[in-house]
């Protein structure tokens, strides 16, 4: 894998920065590549921020993109919308420059939230309707996630939730395979 000039990670709150952050690292990313955009906390429905901040993020990648090795991943619940749903307002809030196959920009909609994935990866069965509980601290969850990093090329087991095998396919775009 080439190595990244910047990461951009935008996202709606803390748990889902941790999550991001040590997969990426966990993938080979430095972490000094990444940079965070964090929905401020308080200020709002972190959704909204996510979505304002997306065709921000965009038009940025877009214009250091010939001269850079960047990324965007975006991290949003997908709280009781669906993952499609959530897909489509973003692609709307772009306008006419839709997201393109070729362009490393990763969109990552767990759903209901974070919680789910999280969950998941401790062995435990979910459904995508119920909202699970947030974690005592936000780092609890980085071995399960190194785990996942790392078995990120093995197919997910039976009962793994939808969202996290659409999240699968996404990275593709961020962490090609082949390069």
């Amino acid at each position: 894998m080439a190595r990244y000039t910047e990461i951009v990670l935008l996202c709606e709150d803390r748990q889902q920065e941790v999550f991001a952050r040590r997969f990426l690292v966990h993938c080979g990313i430095d972490p000094r590549r990444i940079r965070v955009i964090l929905s401020p906390y308080g200020r709002g429905a972190a959704e909204a921020f996510v979505r304002k901040q997306y065709p921000n993020e965009v038009r940025e990648y877009r214009r250091k993109r010939s001269r850079l090795n960047i990324g965007l991943v975006v991290f949003m619940d997908a709280d009781n919308k669906s993952v499609a749903d959530r897909l489509i307002e973003l692609e709307r809030d772009l306008g006419r420059e839709k997201r393109q196959p070729d362009e490393r920009i990763g969109i990552f909609i767990p759903k209901r939230n974070i919680e789910t994935w999280i969950r998941h990866l401790q062995g435990k069965s979910v459904d995508e309707q119920t909202e699970y509980p947030h974690l005592d601290k936000e780092g609890d969850c980085k071995p399960l996630v190194a785990q996942l990093a790392r078995d990120r090329h093995t197919p997910l087991p039976e009962g793994a939730p939808p969202s996290l095998r659409a999240a699968c396919a996404e990275l593709e775009r961020i962490l090609p395979v082949a390069e």
